[in-house]
């Protein structure tokens, strides 16, 4: 699968991800980590509903998670109210096993 983390063993993991507005209008700017393309990961839920300023609001999520080899994990964000963007160029989301 493109665009998800794909864990090679058993074990824990520790997964981050950043998402950067960037301006199109008042906005909801939510994202989340979700295994298996269906169950949201404890802990990986954020949300900002203020005021964005353009490139320089951004969400930070980090969780840890067990994982059974094979499994994935996929960074999803979006926009409540209005539509928004974010800014491609500084959206990351990585992972590695740490037990």
């Amino acid at each position: 699968m493109n665009n998800h983390f794909v864990a090679p063993v058993d074990g824990t993991y520790l997964f981050g991800a950043t998402l950067l507005y960037e301006v199109n209008a008042r906005a909801r700017m939510r994202g989340r980590l979700v295994l298996n393309c269906t169950t949201e990961i404890r802990g990986s839920f954020g949300e900002i509903s203020a005021t964005h300023l353009s490139l320089a609001t951004a969400i930070w999520l980090q969780t840890m998670v067990p994982l059974t080899a094979g499994d994935t994990v996929e960074l999803q964000g979006c926009f409540r109210v209005a539509d928004g963007y974010f800014a491609a160029d500084h959206t990351s989301f990585w992972g590695c096993k740490i037990g």
